[in-house]
């Protein structure tokens, strides 16, 4: 179970609210190893996103950056842009948004560890199964039919944040022939 501090804190960071679609497919086009590609959707989500979670979309863009620059042997790119990342993920929480921001931290710190390990010289031998996936769990929204704003599922559980409308998620399962 959150502490009370650990509750607001996501919510200081807007933690609980649902992911911007293109830093989805930003984060999918990352797990694929499309570094470029995961840049350009993730920075797509860093403009239209308003908010501190702008900052979490740049952090996983530079760590994309940081991975193309190995991927093309630039050892000093790869740490340039690695350290201008770590400003950008080193205050969230663990998890926001339903992506394990801890888990990428660290992932990415044990790359940079490998590559300044290797050095300019050898970086061509990186091993690229280093490189992990960004793990997150979606958030389905619904939209509550009193007030209209977005309503985000717990636990099988759904609640409006604005008017406090509930409902287990079986009740939301609608199917049409």
């Amino acid at each position: 179970m959150k502490s009370l501090i650990e509750q607001n804190r996501n919510d200081e960071f807007g933690c609980s609210s649902a992911l911007h679609a293109k830093a989805i497919e930003g984060m999918k086009l990352f797990n694929e190893g499309k570094f470029f590609e995961a840049h350009e959707e993730l920075e797509e989500a860093w403009k239209d996103e308003a908010g501190e979670v702008r900052e979490l979309y740049r952090g996983i863009l530079q760590i994309a950056v940081t991975y193309l620059h190995i991927t093309r042997g630039n050892y000093d790119g790869a740490v340039k842009v690695y350290e201008r990342s770590v400003k950008w993920l080193k205050d969230w929480p663990a998890v926001c948004r339903g992506i394990q921001v801890g888990k990428f931290r660290n992932d990415a710190e044990l790359v940079i560890k490998e590559v300044e390990r290797l050095g300019k010289e050898n970086i061509g031998r990186f091993d690229i199964s280093l490189f992990k996936p960004i793990q997150w769990n979606e958030k389905r929204i619904w939209i509550c039919d009193r007030c209209g704003s977005g309503m985000y599922e717990k636990n099988c559980k759904v609640t409006c944040t604005n008017c406090g409308n509930r409902f287990d998620c079986s009740d939301l399962n609608i199917y049409f022939d």
